[in-house]
């Protein structure tokens, strides 16, 4: 069994659109996405309809999605705590959602629980304890012995800290030699310096499972050229340009 890993697309189509073609192109049909369809990129809702649309993708909910249905609600408060571009990046995702993507994604779950070959598989946005918690290559190995004990699964799948990673905590789950700990890193919105959209080829049988991370060029240019269209802030374009969060290309004052 092979599975293509995504995650984090955060509106962003023509990186979204690369990656399934390289997928197309191996031969993947199964597509699993971790969360956070929306978000900064300026194709929420043309993101949203792709994924909702391919018969082999199971998806779930990240936290800027939740952030963005809890918009219209929350957007007094987070006008006071939140930077002035993430209030309006929940914003512009939540009026630019049709009203059946919104109904798609409030109908997602926050984790699905599925079995492989006989593995245990975990799908959650951040850690098995909260969609907010950023897992990654640093994350100290006594905290994943912590959550390998209480997830439950043989193989956890995760996303929202756009680091692409694997782990294996020996000696947890039930016999198969630990639990592991995959991240794919971020479709849509790279953090490291490099605008390459990442995923994850996960290979999968009874013996053994494994992760094999891909950086897939796309038109970052396209990409860029829509946040300006669209009206969205300057700094969204020169986060995809640059492969950079916003408190690196604009840090908060």
């Amino acid at each position: 069994m092979k599975v293509a890993l995504i995650g984090d697309v955060h509106g962003n189509l023509p990186a979204l659109e690369a990656v399934l073609a390289d997928a197309e192109r191996r031969g993947l049909a199964t597509v699993w996405n971790v969360g956070d369809f929306v978000g900064y990129g300026p194709f929420p809702d043309e993101v949203v309809k792709l994924l909702r649309g391919r018969p082999d993708t199971v998806s779930i909910a990240g936290n800027y999605d939740l952030k963005a249905l809890k918009f219209r609600k929350k957007s007094g408060k987070w006008q006071k705590t939140k930077r002035r571009e993430k209030w309006f990046a929940f914003k512009w995702a939540y009026d630019n959602l049709s009203n059946k993507s919104r109904k798609y994604l409030r109908s997602l779950p926050k984790e699905i629980r599925l079995e492989a070959e006989g593995w245990r598989v975990l799908l959650t946005h951040g850690s098995p304890e909260s969609n907010k918690e950023h897992l990654g290559p640093d994350t100290p190995a006594e905290r994943l012995r912590e959550l390998a004990k209480t997830a439950e699964a043989d193989v956890v799948l995760c996303g929202h800290s756009h680091q692409a990673f694997k782990r294996r905590v020996p000696g947890a789950g039930d016999g198969r030699g630990g639990v592991w700990f995959i991240n794919p890193g971020t479709v849509g919105r790279p953090d490291d310096g490099d605008p390459r959209a990442s995923y994850a080829v996960l290979s999968i049988t009874s013996r053994r499972i494994a992760a094999a991370h891909h950086r897939i060029a796309y038109d970052v240019e396209r990409a860029a050229a829509a946040v300006r269209e669209r009206g969205l802030p300057e700094d969204f374009a020169r986060m995809l340009l640059a492969g950079r969060d916003l408190d690196a290309v604009a840090p908060a004052l």
